[in-house]
C-alpha cells in the first residue's frame, strides 16, 4: 500500500498539484477553517479508501452526483460510505422524477470535477447555482467530514460544524438534510 502524507493544513508545496485543488486550499486558508489534508494513490478502491479513512481519522463520504431524468436538475448527495442507496427513497423525499447518475459532461461542466473527485469543494465552481446540494443526517452527527479536493489524489479532513457553516456558506450554497435508511427492502 503507498505511503500516505499527512499535513496540518495545506501541503508544504503546491507545485504539480491542479490548479482546482490549490483553489480548495486557498479558499479553506482564506476562511481560517482548520483541515489536515493527506496526499495518497488514486482513491479507486475500497482498500485504499479504508486506509484514507482510517489515517486521517474521518470517513470520507460517499458523494454521488445525480440528476432528474431529463437531465434539468442536478444534485450532489453526501452520505456515509458504507449506507445503501435506492433511488427512490431519495426521489420521494425530495420530490423530483426518477434519479440516476448525471454525466461526466455535467460533473466537469457544473462542479469543475472528474468521475471519482466528486466533493462538497466542487460547489466552489458552481457560480449558479445549478446542483443542490443533499445530504444524508447521519454525516451531519459526526464531528469531522472527509473528502476529496477536486482530485481523488489528495482528501482532507474538516469540522463538520466548518464544513457546513463558514465553508458551505463561502459556496453559496445551503444543503437538504435527507435520510436514507440503512437497510433497504
Amino acid at each position: 500500500m503507498e505511503e500516505i502524507k499527512l499535513y496540518s493544513g495545506r501541503p508544504d508545496s503546491t507545485e504539480g498539484r491542479l490548479e482546482k485543488e490549490v483553489r480548495c486550499y486557498d479558499l479553506l486558508d482564506s476562511l481560517s477553517v482548520e483541515y489536515v489534508s493527506a496526499d495518497h494513490g488514486a482513491a479507486e478502491t475500497m482498500a485504499l479508501c479504508e486506509e484514507i479513512d482510517k489515517t486521517l481519522g474521518a470517513a470520507i463520504c460517499k458523494n454521488l452526483f445525480l440528476c432528474n431524468k431529463q437531465q434539468t436538475a442536478f444534485y450532489l448527495l453526501m452520505m456515509p460510505g458504507e449506507k445503501p442507496f435506492k433511488t427512490k427513497l431519495l426521489s420521494k423525499q425530495i420530490g423530483s422524477s426518477r434519479l440516476s447518475f448525471a454525466t461526466p459532461e455535467h460533473m466537469e461542466t457544473l462542479l469543475g470535477v472528474t468521475p471519482g473527485s466528486v466533493s462538497i469543494m466542487g460547489l466552489m465552481n458552481d457560480k449558479n447555482g445549478t446542483v443542490r446540494l443533499l445530504v444524508d443526517k447521519d454525516i451531519l452527527e459526526g464531528e469531522f467530514v472527509g473528502c476529496h479536493p477536486c482530485t481523488n489524489t489528495s482528501s482532507l479532513k474538516i469540522r463538520t460544524e466548518d464544513m457546513f457553516g463558514p465553508l458551505l456558506t463561502a459556496l453559496g450554497h445551503t444543503a437538504t438534510t435527507v435520510e436514507l435508511p440503512w437497510e433497504v427492502d
